[in-house]
């Protein structure tokens, strides 16, 4: 499932080509995705202007005229290609998240511009759409989510008051969304190896300092890897489809037996289970 970088690289792919641009025609080939398509969805944002694109979460979040908002949730195998009329391109996803190709089945949704089109595809129809009519509505929608990791709020007191009142341990802590919203396994397991924390360490016993750590760490990580997905970004404006992951640069997750990349540090990556999630750390500097 993509996390809050690669939500964030959809994002300002879509960004750059739909802002200020009109949707012009909404086909939807299937309505029957994790929750129905909206019915009145072509009603209500056909001929509108787009205003702004922004992301909440793990949630793209469209705005258009009339405060009318559309929202994109791409579960876990959804993507968004981009396709221009009277071309073919052969690289059409606007990340770096899954297959740079547009499949010829699965393709449920097309939002049609004047030069383009933004297809929905999801094989597994995880992946949502919502629409949302006032700006309120938005926000109650959201209410129950953490701060964003780059929002001031997300911060040291905000964060020491929270952990001290949970026994759960600091991964699960780090992925529950009402915590601090976009996190998932993979970068949860990236902060805690830089931060030498040990994932099963009960949160309410993180001290001062790896508290200031996780804050660091996870500003750091989060933003090496949209860095990694902006290179592919300007890429697939011209729709080369150049390779710029940041699983090139993983620390801990999916390195089973090797190396800890962490400086001077001789331990090796190990494999655990929690809650279900294949979770990773080093035996050495994280116990």
């Amino acid at each position: 499932m993509p996390e809050l970088p690669e939500v964030e690289v959809v994002k300002q792919s879509l960004e750059k080509y739909i802002q200020n641009k009109i949707l012009i025609k909404i086909i939807v080939k299937n309505k029957n995705l994790r929750f129905p398509v909206p019915k009145d969805l072509s009603k209500k944002l056909v001929n509108l202007k787009i205003i702004k694109v922004e992301r909440i979460s793990k949630y793209v979040v469209i705005e258009f005229k009339n405060k009318l908002f559309l929202t994109i949730h791409l579960g876990m195998s959804g993507t968004l290609h981009l396709i221009k009329n009277n071309r073919s391109f052969k690289n059409t996803n606007l990340s770096f998240y899954q297959s740079k190709n547009l499949p010829k089945k699965h393709n449920h949704i097309y939002f049609n511009f004047k030069n383009f089109k933004i297809i929905f595809n999801d094989p597994r129809r995880f992946g949502f759409i919502k629409l949302f009519k006032s700006v309120n509505s938005l926000n109650n929608y959201f209410s129950k989510l953490g701060p964003d990791p780059f929002k001031n709020e997300f911060n040291f007191s905000y964060i020491k008051n929270y952990l001290s009142k949970k026994t759960k341990n600091i991964k699960n802590t780090l992925i529950d969304q009402k915590f601090v919203s976009g996190l998932g396994n993979i970068y949860s397991s990236e902060i805690l190896n830089f931060s030498k924390i040990n994932p099963l360490k009960s949160s309410a016993n993180i001290n001062d300092e790896e508290i200031y750590k996780i804050i660091f760490y996870t500003n750091k990580v989060l933003k090496r890897s949209i860095k990694k997905g902006g290179t592919t970004i300007s890429n697939f404006l011209s729709i080369k489809g150049n390779e710029g992951l940041y699983q090139k640069e993983f620390r801990v997750y999916d390195r089973e037996n090797k190396k800890c990349k962490n400086k001077l540090c001789p331990g090796t990556i190990v494999k655990l289970n929690i809650t279900n999630r294949s979770t990773y750390m080093c035996n050495f500097c994280q116990k």
